[in-house]
């Protein structure tokens, strides 16, 4: 199994609050990997929220190839925070020229163009990039989207976080999920390496989705093209997401009903029983079958965990009033949040969502078995 945490905070912290609550789970991961998802950022990258940020691993030549294409459309750096390394990489982790994190300025020629279209942009260049890097292995690109930040690397979450230099001051957010990564491939792929992202909604997954082939054909047949990549099973998790916001106007709760869709006999007895019915029949294909522990983020900032009906991974959330943590395992949040309030803590079950939203005031749970009331 894989180990998750997530954290959301009132004011900017270190990734570092993430790493060490992957340390304290350490005996759920075998170091084989680990991901960084931040966004509502501070630190030196507080400034720039309303730019796209280009996050992932380059070579010197793909940094020159990064550079003509970006010049092509128009797309000039803004700031850089980079990170170098000057030293010898950990036992197992490949050497690397630069992690980049670069903001970008938007071309002249975009002025006027509709929100949608900006993010249909921002989506394409990511694709189009990672596509150039696969060609000669020279850039590897997680990210291109305002506000998110995204590192990823083989290797000892903590070995990694110390390598990278991942406590420097300029490094901070408010959101925050990591993943500590347990190798069931046959072969390491950043990747397939969570967390994955998809214009502005980003999920991780604990667990194993045995339906990831329907899913994959059926998302694949939308005709959209960020619904592509898959080298993980757990990335239509976010895909998922993305077509429910996206490609049926409906919220969390539906994200819930699509996943883990009541049986029908319990669908009989529901207050929303022809939407719920309509909704299961339309997204018979997206239906995962686990065991899975998913923890996500919306564009909105709210941060939310859900099991499926199997229930058979640990998943639990707690914290106060201005922090709040989710976490694989009780090691974890105790790590993370010490002085919490117990009355805040949740075990999710398997009709449960349980959700902080941006005010982070207090954990929020939702059932299956109420009215859905489109959270988002």
């Amino acid at each position: 199994m894989c180990r998750l945490f997530a954290i959301t905070s009132e004011d900017p912290i270190s990734p570092m609050a993430a790493i060490r609550a992957l340390n304290a789970m350490k005996e759920g991961h075998d170091g084989s990997g680990v991901g960084l998802f931040m966004t509502d950022l501070g630190g030196d990258l507080e400034p720039f929220k309303g730019s796209p940020i280009l996050s992932g691993i380059f070579s010197q030549e793909g940094i020159k190839k990064l550079d003509r294409y970006m010049m092509e459309l128009g797309l000039l750096t803004k700031f850089k925070f980079s990170i170098r390394p000057s030293k010898e990489p950990p036992a197992g982790t490949p050497k690397r020229d630069v992690y980049l994190i670069r903001v970008y300025e938007y071309p002249y020629d975009w002025d006027g163009l509709s929100e949608a279209e900006i993010k249909e942009r921002l989506m394409k260049i990511r694709i189009d990039l990672r596509n150039l890097g696969e060609e000669d292995g020279s850039m590897m690109v997680f990210s291109f989207w305002p506000d998110v930040i995204m590192i990823k690397e083989v290797g000892d979450p903590m070995e990694i976080a110390e390598y990278l230099g991942l406590d420097r001051k300029g490094l901070q957010a408010r959101i925050i999920m990591a993943q500590g990564r347990q190798n069931t491939n046959y072969a390491i792929t950043l990747y397939a390496c969570h967390p994955f992202f998809l214009q502005g909604m980003s999920t991780m997954t604990n667990g194993e989705n045995t339906a990831f082939d329907p899913i994959r054909e059926y998302l694949s047949s939308r005709g959209f093209p960020g619904y592509t990549g898959y080298q993980s099973d757990s990335e239509v998790f976010t895909h998922i997401l993305h077509y429910t916001a996206n490609g049926l106007g409906l919220g969390l709760d539906a994200y819930k009903h699509i996943i883990t869709p009541l049986k029908d006999e319990e669908i009989k007895q529901h207050p929303d029983e022809a939407f719920l019915r309509r909704l299961k029949h339309s997204c018979r294909f997206l239906t995962i079958d686990g065991p899975n522990c998913v923890i996500g983020c919306l564009p909105d900032k709210t941060l939310f965990m859900v099991q499926d009906s199997k229930k058979l991974r640990p998943g639990i959330v707690g914290g106060k009033p201005g922090v709040f943590a989710f976490s694989s395992e009780m090691c974890g949040l105790e790590e993370a949040i010490p002085d919490r309030m117990k009355d805040f803590e949740i075990q999710p079950m398997k009709y449960d969502v349980a959700y902080v939203d941006a005010s982070r005031e207090e954990v929020k749970r939702w059932n299956q078995w109420e009215r859905c009331t489109h959270l988002y």
